[in-house]
């Protein structure tokens, strides 16, 4: 047989299908060719960066979440799932060993091809074997399967830690957005005040004789106006609170009742240029080329269908006829050999196969490098979205110092009889404005400061252990 070998593989190659060579594959994105700066200096997040913030309620909530959520769980649960099938993938390249062992009672046909004395007679079919089956994998097919499955694990593995960097990501938003809302009740509370002292004012001067009935209804009005934006902050601030207990994978009445908090200063910098190490520094990055990775892999297996398959197999035990016979010496059976199958028609089953492995791994190319341009988007966004807005605060802060002070001083004016009701009222829509607008340009702050980080990763780094909160 060692002679006629070589002739036969030969025969067998070229008996396979044809293969479509296809059409050229999609190129992943060049960081370098992006704009993309290899040693750019940024400082990356911290694995637990949202503690720099030194906010013990903002720490408790992302503890309970990331303790507590179903996302998480379902993501861990892919994790499993994927080293599942790498195990399988794994375990398809070695040996496979079998011990069967069959029994069958049967009647015997006296009309058939068996003679008296089996023919006509009841007895029982014995078998008992060890099967070994391995298959060399000369095309690399289970190779090609096995590291396809690694890559889809590790993908998973990224996945889970971007749904973690999402989860801390939304509950500080939200948390932020509280405190807004919070802050905006406060400065609500200060002008219903202010508002309701100039109704005072309006209505004594009316007893006076010294206002009119419309001062006294545009006073009211006014007081109504605030009261209405007050109730609105305040259930804002409810609705935020109900969402963080969702987060936090709880219901609303089992989330710690959370006070307003003055913000400390945030961390200072941003990124000057978009750093090559970006796309080793984000899961989502991460996760997107292991699955083009994968989907590479998976087109070399399909590639391995057009080539023979040739499976070695052996085995060795009992045969006989009757309990009694099974384990005697000449019961022995045994035998070995090779399986070889040629695919030679298919009916263009195998090119289809094979175009839908190079579809899914152009597409999974295309995904990463969508995802690589989100990455690069989501940084720039919120670098130039933080140094707007430090400038957008500054001039924000001196509009609402001067629009506070010109409401004092015309209620002042106002109370002194040097001026009239309308100058009040424009000067408490300013100041209400002005005050609502600066609360809302410090919860951006931060905000801002949250997506920053999450942009950079959130504190990722490949290869850590995905179950690490």
């Amino acid at each position: 047989m060692k002679p006629l070998l070589p002739l036969v593989l030969v025969l067998a190659l070229s008996a396979c299908a044809p293969m479509d060579p296809g059409k050229p594959a999609v190129q992943p994105l060049d960081g370098a060719g992006l704009g993309l700066r290899d040693g750019a200096a940024v400082q990356w997040p911290t694995a637990q960066w949202w503690r720099r913030y030194r906010d013990p309620q903002l720490d408790g909530l992302i503890e309970r979440a990331l303790a507590g959520n179903p996302g998480l769980d379902i993501a861990a649960a892919r994790v499993r799932m994927a080293n599942a099938a790498v195990r399988s993938a794994r375990a398809l390249q070695w040996l496979q060993v079998d011990a069967r062992y069959r029994m069958t009672r049967q009647h015997y046909s006296e009309n058939y091809i068996y003679p008296p004395p089996l023919g006509g007679s009841m007895d029982t079919d014995n078998s008992l074997t060890l099967q070994v089956d391995f298959d060399p994998d000369l095309w690399g097919r289970q190779r090609a399967l096995a590291a396809a499955a690694r890559s889809s694990a590790l993908a998973a593995q990224a996945e889970q830690q971007q749904s973690r960097a999402l989860l801390i990501s939304a509950v500080a938003q939200s948390y932020f957005q509280l405190q807004d809302a919070l802050a905006q009740s406060a400065a609500l509370e200060a002008i219903v005040g202010k508002q309701q002292e100039a109704l005072d004012i309006t209505r004594d001067r009316y007893t006076h004789g010294l206002s009119t009935q419309v001062d006294v209804d545009q006073a009211d009005s006014a007081v109504s106006a605030a009261r209405v934006q007050l109730a609105q902050a305040r259930n804002n601030a409810e609705l935020l609170r109900h969402q963080l207990a969702a987060l936090a994978g709880t219901g609303p009445d089992r989330l710690p009742a959370l006070a307003s908090r003055e913000g400390t200063a945030l961390p200072e910098g941003v990124p000057e240029s978009m750093p090559l190490s970006l796309l080793g520094r984000r899961a989502d990055v991460v996760a997107a080329r292991l699955q083009a990775e994968a989907a590479g892999a998976e087109v070399s297996a399909a590639k391995a269908e057009f080539f023979p398959d040739i499976n070695l197999s052996a085995f060795a035990g009992f045969m006989s006829l009757g309990m009694d016979q099974l384990l005697r010496g000449g019961s022995r059976s045994y035998g070995v050999g090779p399986a070889i199958t040629l695919p030679i028609f298919h009916a263009g089953a195998l090119n289809a196969q094979l175009e839908g492995r190079r579809a899914n791994r152009d597409q999974a190319i295309a995904h990463y490098n969508q995802t690589v341009l989100d990455a690069m988007r989501e940084v720039a966004d919120a670098s130039a979205s933080i140094r707007s807005l430090r400038e957008q605060i500054r001039h924000q802060e001196a509009s609402l110092a001067a629009s506070t002070s010109a409401y004092d001083i015309a209620l002042k004016r106002y109370r002194a009889g040097l001026g009239d009701f309308v100058q009040v009222l424009l000067a408490q829509s300013d100041a209400l404005t002005q005050s609502v607008r600066a609360t809302d340009l410090r919860a951006r702050a931060y905000i801002l400061d949250v997506q920053l980080a999450t942009a950079l990763g959130g504190g990722y780094e490949a290869g850590q252990d995905a179950s690490a909160h």
